[in-house]
């Protein structure tokens, strides 16, 4: 069984990383540097050494690590770091600058090809060619046919970082559109948020599949568990919905995220069933098979067709979105296949695995 950590138990993973935590827990963030034992490094220049010597930004531990601390200053997902650091300027520098070399990287990484007409149909048609199912191995595959249930709860840890927090960070775009794209926006929204429902908010809902699987439901629990190549997926959404430049990006990945999720999770539904759990456990995957089946026609011709339609500047941002989305989470879906099927784990180490 995986052992849980503690909410706030966050580990250093590098220089940037441990010099940021030192501050977060430490300093004050008002007056930056009151400190007066040497723990308040420069941080902005410990982040240019990190960008420079880093191979890539996609899975550098101690990078990806940092931009997660930095963006949870602004969400509250982890309520040991005081609010005041959410706009603290030399946090905000830090961000800005690892964001830059990120999305730079990114955009080398992912192909967008050649940019759609803009009518909503169109964008909708390049969406679904885009998102079609991959006949070769997959994830979702070995976990239906598969998987034991350590293998299983490891998988349900990685998912939680996002999940637990399901939607937030595509929420970041509701003020920034109009018209009929916030309309959708809203629309899909309302579901993942329960539609007034707190109980059936899909962040709950996964908080119970976690309890029945055995695993705390806390949110970060298993922060220090999660590689880079988890964490990127996750700050990549962070970094569109909250640069408004990038709206375009945000809407994409949605329309990619909601388009690749009915089938997978009716495998994932099947696994947790294989191994002997009920309704409540597997709960959260039946949802998605039907309410993500819904959500892919809404985002793809509503959201990213009428955002690209009213506003054809952004359509290739649209597609970056959607490729950023896809290529992040192949990465991290790839390295947790790879890693069950040569009998390893797909977590950093810490605690007993057995």
């Amino acid at each position: 069984m995986i052992d849980s950590h503690a909410v706030d138990a966050v580990s250093a993973r590098g220089a940037l990383s441990a010099a940021l935590l030192n501050r977060l827990r430490f300093d004050d963030p008002i007056h930056t540097g009151s400190i007066a034992d040497g723990r308040s490094a420069d941080l902005v220049e410990l982040a240019a050494d990190a960008l420079t010597a880093s191979s890539g930004i996609a899975t550098d531990d101690d990078l990806q690590i940092t931009l997660f601390l930095l963006y949870a200053c602004a969400y509250g997902s982890l309520d040991w770091i005081d609010p005041a650091w959410e706009w603290n300027p030399e946090l905000l520098a830090v961000r800005r600058g690892i964001e830059r070399e990120f999305e730079r990287e990114l955009r080398r990484d992912v192909a967008v090809g050649a940019v759609s007409p803009a009518d909503a149909e169109s964008i909708a048609a390049a969406l679904f060619e885009l998102t079609a199912p991959n006949p070769g191995p997959s994830l979702a595959r070995y976990i239906a046919k598969h998987a034991t249930l350590d293998q299983v709860r490891e998988f349900v840890i990685q998912r939680s970082i996002y999940t637990l927090r399901e939607a937030d960070p595509h929420s970041w775009a509701i003020p920034r559109l109009t018209g009929r794209a916030k309309v959708a926006l809203v629309e899909i929204q309302s579901d993942e948020y329960g539609g007034g429902r707190p109980e059936r908010m899909h962040a709950e809902i996964f908080a119970r599949t976690m309890r029945g699987l055995g695993l705390d439901a806390h949110y970060g629990g298993y922060l220090d568990r999660v590689p880079a190549v988890t964490l990127a997926s996750q700050n990549a959404m962070s970094m569109f919905g909250l640069n408004r430049s990038l709206i375009g990006a945000i809407v994409g990945h949605l329309a990619a995220f909601e388009m690749t999720s009915s089938l997978p999770n009716r495998s994932y539904a099947e696994g947790v069933r294989r191994l002997g759990f009920g309704d409540d456990v597997a709960e959260y995957f039946d949802e998605h098979v039907e309410a993500d089946a819904v959500h892919e026609q809404i985002a793809a011709r509503d959201l990213a067709g009428g955002l690209g339609e009213d506003h054809p500047e952004l359509i290739e941002d649209i597609f970056f979105g959607a490729g950023a989305c896809l290529m992040l989470d192949d990465r991290a879906a790839e390295h947790v296949r790879a890693a069950f099927e040569a009998g390893e784990s797909s977590l950093r180490p810490g605690g007993d695995d057995a």
